[in-house]
């Protein structure tokens, strides 16, 4: 009787343990499951905007920004949400208050991303609404036509950056991005924490001033017309090297040669100010 016993209870501490181990399983593919999700959306906005006047873009902390030159004066807007982690009803509140706004005047507009940690979405939520989502992922990937005569300005978080056809001043800040800049004319002054950034100068006569790209660790890559006319300084603050394969370059002092480090050059006749710097990193300038 009591081997009966023994056997009967053993059986069902088997069938309790066997119940918790599916249910166990359960939660793990549940909670795997809503790891896994993900959401997407597309937001756009166009309006009338004329040439010579100022677009700045302030990016989300996470996403790309591309944009481009038109030959039309107005201004267009893509923006593709995604928003990954936390429950479905999470990532619907998430979504809802992520995307971007606007300030507006006659010659400049000002394009805000606005999500659960930005204070601006505070207008649509309340406080105990934003704190409970303000740790679900997100991005914004932007596609932006603008008027090809105008300044730029992008801020941006974490994300590849790219720009081209625009006839104008070029202001590039990126905490972490990926750049390629094809310029036109204008000025270019980009700042980049970490990242490849790279930038091509148009074959013909550069109807610019002054090009200043700054990288505080990654790659810096210059391509350069044959017949280009500029005073170049490129260097190198730390670790890394140039790779200069320019040969139209003569110094501008005789007796300071170019270094791995650092070149202090004359193209052509002078003229406009190249100034390239990388804290840690390689430099390549190419010839086009």
């Amino acid at each position: 009787m009591q081997l009966l016993n023994s056997i009967e209870m053993t059986k069902q501490t088997f069938r309790i343990l066997t119940i918790l181990l599916i249910l166990c399983s359960a939660a793990a593919i549940a909670f795997g499951q809503a790891e896994n999700l993900k959401r997407s959306t597309t937001k756009t906005d166009r309006f009338d905007f004329g040439a010579g006047g100022t677009v700045v873009i302030q990016g989300a902390p996470n996403g790309s920004v591309k944009v481009v030159g038109s030959r039309s004066n107005e201004i267009s807007i893509s923006a593709v949400i995604e928003v990954s982690g936390g429950s479905e009803s999470e990532l619907q509140q998430v979504t809802e208050l992520t995307g971007f706004v606007m300030q507006e005047s006659v010659s400049r507009v000002s394009i805000f991303s606005v999500g659960p940690d930005n204070r601006k979405a505070a207008k649509k939520a309340d406080r105990k609404l934003l704190k409970k989502l303000a740790g679900v992922p997100y991005k914004i990937n932007y596609t932006i036509s603008v008027p090809q005569y105008c300044d730029v300005e992008i801020n941006a978080g974490k994300g590849d950056i790219s720009v081209s056809g625009i006839d104008g001043d070029l202001r590039i800040n990126g905490i972490e991005s990926n750049v390629d800049i094809a310029l036109v004319s204008g000025t270019l002054a980009a700042t980049i924490g970490k990242g490849d950034v790279s930038f091509t100068m148009p074959n013909q006569a550069w109807r610019g001033s002054l090009i200043d790209v700054q990288v505080a660790n990654g790659s810096l890559t210059a391509r350069l017309p044959r017949a280009l006319s500029a005073d170049l300084t490129a260097v190198i603050l730390r670790t890394g090297s140039i790779k200069n394969e320019l040969s139209n370059l003569k110094p501008r002092v005789r007796t300071v040669p170019f270094t791995e480090k650092g070149i202090a050059a004359r193209a052509g006749n002078g003229g406009t100010a190249v100034k390239l710097t990388v804290g840690d990193g390689t430099m390549t300038l190419l010839q086009l």
